[in-house]
């Protein structure tokens, strides 16, 4: 009983943790010193070395958690669609749109964005699972999962850096116009991929 009652409260310092370093990437407050991330976390000093080796290992664990919290609102829009390459297009669509609608999150996954395309959370393996039930359902033709994989992460990275480079370009149409790319790398034919890449997305602000 004892055990499992440390077990919970360490928990909970971990997760205290993890929300208030979220709220600091939210507000862009990147460069704010341990201690005061530990003090808006009501945490100790000392609690934060018992989960945490850096304050960069805790961003990189608030972001992760952040993305995996994002593809579970991903994976509950696209639910009820019963075509694959669908289904991938539209996750791809509202990632790429979270680089003007969360721009503190989007600047931290493209500083760790090729270290998270190898978590087990997050947005990586939800993408590498949609490209393997495309590829199943003869959708996707090509050879290599992962490195279809790779070239998805890129493209969301690269789009992101575009779009923070360029505030004046429309994120709408620069990421469905990277979608229907990539669906065309990816096997589906030109007409489907554009038709595809431009139908009505889900309204975010209420999932």
């Amino acid at each position: 009983m004892t055990e499992n009652r440390l077990e919970r409260r360490k928990a909970r310092t971990r997760a205290a943790l993890i929300r208030a370093a979220q709220d600091f990437i939210a507000n862009g407050k990147l460069n704010a010193p341990i201690l005061e991330i530990t003090q808006s976390a009501d945490v100790g000093m000392g609690s934060f070395y018992n989960h945490f080796e850096s304050k960069e290992d805790l961003f990189h664990a608030a972001l992760e958690d952040a993305l995996d919290t994002f593809g579970q609102v991903l994976d509950g829009l696209t639910g009820d669609l019963d075509d694959t390459a669908h289904v991938f297009a539209q996750s791809f669509r509202l990632t790429g749109r979270l680089h003007r609608r969360l721009p503190e999150l989007s600047k931290v996954l493209l500083h760790n964005g090729f270290e998270l395309t190898k978590s087990g959370r997050g947005l990586a393996p939800r993408a590498r699972r949609d490209i393997d039930a495309a590829l199943a359902a003869g959708r996707f033709t090509v050879a290599d999962a992962e490195m279809a994989l790779v070239v998805v992460a890129g493209a969301v990275l690269a789009l992101g850096q575009l779009l923070h480079a360029e505030p004046e370009r429309d994120d709408a149409a620069a990421t469905d116009q990277v979608t229907e790319d990539l669906l065309r790398m990816l096997g589906v034919p030109p007409d489907e991929a554009r038709d595809i890449s431009r139908r009505p997305l889900p309204d975010m602000s209420v999932a």
